[in-house]
């Protein structure tokens, strides 16, 4: 078995009514690959309806450490996505950082 350097961290938030987002999927998913060891983001999955914006999200959100200050990318999602799902996105993306904050303290507890 391949020994594994990640860990996946999955948020959801409800997508707002009348957007193509919520009659697809109802909710605004979020799935984080974060590199154990520096915290950074490699790889992002949204459940966003085009593939322009998954790859836009993606670009957006790897590479940043999931244990600094989430405002600093909430600030940087503010200012470049333009659009009805934009608290959705953030909701979730505070509650993917959230649990992976929790998670990670709690590993280092059992230590």
């Amino acid at each position: 078995m391949q020994k594994l350097a990640s860990v996946l961290v999955t948020a959801y938030a409800k997508a707002p009514q009348g957007t193509s987002m919520y009659e697809t999927y109802k909710h605004a998913g979020i799935v984080l690959e974060v590199d154990k060891q520096t915290h950074e983001v490699i790889d992002a999955e949204f459940t966003f309806i085009t593939k322009l914006a998954q790859d836009y999200f993606k670009r957006m959100i790897v590479g940043f450490d999931l244990t600094s200050n989430i405002e600093v990318l909430i600030g940087r999602i503010d200012s470049h996505y333009f659009a009805p799902s934009t608290g959705s996105v953030i909701v979730a993306l505070k509650s993917a950082q959230k649990r992976y904050l929790e998670k990670i303290s709690s590993v280092q507890d059992t230590k």
